[in-house]
C-alpha cells in the first residue's frame, strides 16, 4: 500500500507498506466467524530484526502448526502456547490478534471491552518524519495542527535535532505538546547534546540510545531533564519492570506488535500503572485493522498521553477498512464485536498481491 508521502526516520525512508494480514475462520455454538490479524513487520529488518517474508515463513512452518496442535484455543492463551519459540514477536502478535478477533466476533464481545477500555474515544498525536528542510517541516507541522492533532512527535537523528525542535517551538509556541523520537540513533556520548533539548519543554525523548543499552538510558535519564521514553527496549512486561526499576525510563511507548501481542501489551500497561509510569500507544503505519485494535488499547486507563493512533488519511489515501476520521483531535473507539471493523472486499482485492490458505 503506497503511503500518502514518504516517511523518513533515522533508520530509513518508507514510501510503501508491504503488509501481511492473517484471516482466521472458526466455528462455535452460535455459528461461524472470521478474525483478522495484521503483522506490523516492515519489508526490511531496519526497525527490528523481523521483516515480512520472515514472519510469513515462521508463521507457516512453526507458529500456525503449533497452535493447531494445541486444539481449541482462546485468544488469551496464544502467547503461552507459542512461548517455546524464541522471539518473532510481530508474527506471534498477528496470530494472537486474528484468533482473538474471531473469538470475540463469535461471542459478540468488543475488543475494547475485552482489554478493559474505559473511554469511548482517545486523543491523538501524529508522528512527523525527518523533512527535507526546516521550512518543509514547519509547513507539515502546521497542517497537522490545523487538522486538530493534539500532540506533535518529531523524528530526530544526529544533525537533525536541536534546530528543527527550536524552529517548531519558536513558530508554534510553548503550548503545543511536543516530543521527539530518535529510534536508537544516538549513544551515551551524545548526552551533552541531548541535554540541549531540555530548554524546549518536551513531553519526552523516545528511545535515544540502542535498544540493548538499558543502563545507558538510566545514565542518560540522570543527565537530562527531558523524560526518557523507551520503545524498542521494551519487549515484555518483564523488561518493562526491569527498565523502570533501573530508572531507565519515565514513560513507555507500548506497541503490541513489538511485544508479542495485545495481551502482553495490557500486562505492560498494568506494570507501568503499578509503578506510576505513563504509557502511550505507538504506531507502525497500520491499516484500519491494526488501528482499530490500537485505538481500543489506547482507551485503557493508564494511557494518559496522546498516542500515534493517527487518522487513516495520515498514511493512506484509501484504507482497507472504513477510514478512521479525526474529530476534535480524537478517534472513536470501535464498539462492534471483535475489532469492530472488517476489510472492504473490493479495496482489499485491489491491493492484495498474493494469498495462501492453510487448512487445519
Amino acid at each position: 500500500m503506497p503511503l500518502v508521502a514518504p516517511f523518513r526516520t533515522s533508520f530509513g525512508v518508507e514510501s510503501t507498506r508491504d503488509i501481511l494480514l492473517l484471516r482466521v475462520t472458526t466455528e462455535g455454538p452460535s455459528g461461524e466467524a472470521e478474525g483478522w490479524g495484521e503483522c506490523v513487520a516492515m519489508a526490511d529488518p531496519l526497525y527490528s530484526s523481523e521483516y515480512v517474508e520472515m514472519t510469513a515463513d515462521v508463521l507457516r512452518r512453526f507458529l500456525i502448526p503449533r497452535l493447531a496442535a494445541a486444539g481449541e484455543v482462546s485468544g488469551d492463551k496464544v502467547g503461552h502456547i507459542l512461548a517455546p519459540f524464541k522471539g518473532h514477536f510481530m508474527a506471534k502478535a498477528a496470530l494472537e490478534m486474528a484468533v482473538l478477533d474471531a473469538e470475540l466476533r463469535l461471542s459478540g464481545r468488543s475488543w475494547a471491552r475485552e482489554l478493559g477500555a474505559v473511554r469511548s474515544r482517545v486523543p491523538c498525536g501524529v508522528s512527523v518524519g525527518i523533512a527535507s528542510s526546516i521550512g518543509a517541516l514547519l509547513e507539515e507541522v502546521e497542517r497537522y495542527l490545523a487538522a486538530g492533532y493534539l500532540r506533535i512527535k518529531l523524528k530526530i537523528q544526529p544533525g537533525w535535532d536541536i534546530e528543527p525542535v527550536r524552529a517548531v517551538r519558536e513558530r508554534f509556541g510553548q503550548d503545543i505538546l511536543l516530543q521527539v523520537d530518535a529510534n536508537t540513533a544516538y549513544t551515551l556520548a551524545d548526552a551533552r547534546l541531548l541535554a540541549r533539548l531540555d530548554e524546549f519543554g518536551l513531553l519526552l525523548i523516545e528511545q535515544p540510545l540502542p535498544e540493548e543499552d538499558v543502563l545507558g538510558h538510566a545514565a542518560l535519564a540522570k543527565a537530562i531533564r527531558t523524560p526518557v521514553c523507551l520503545d524498542e527496549s521494551i519487549t515484555s512486561a518483564r523488561t518493562a519492570a526491569a527498565a523502570i526499576t533501573l530508572g531507565a525510563c519515565q514513560v513507555i511507548n507500548v506497541k503490541p506488535g513489538r511485544v508479542g501481542g495485545y495481551m502482553e501489551a495490557r500486562r505492560i500497561h498494568d506494570v507501568a500503572a503499578a509503578h506510576g509510569v505513563a504509557v502511550w500507544c505507538g504506531g507502525m503505519l497500520e491499516t484500519g485493522l491494526g488501528r482499530a485494535a490500537n485505538v481500543a488499547l489506547a482507551a485503557l486507563p493508564g494511557f494518559t498521553l496522546p498516542g500515534d493512533t493517527s487518522a487513516s488519511d495520515r498514511y493512506y489515501h484509501a484504507d482497507i477498512t472504513t477510514p478512521f476520521v479525526l474529530r476534535d483531535g480524537h478517534l472513536d473507539v470501535p464498539a462492534g464485536a471483535g475489532l469492530g471493523v472488517t476489510p472492504l472486499p473490493d479495496r482489499l482485492a485491489e491491493v492484495t498481491q498474493s494469498t495462501e490458505w492453510i487448512a487445519l
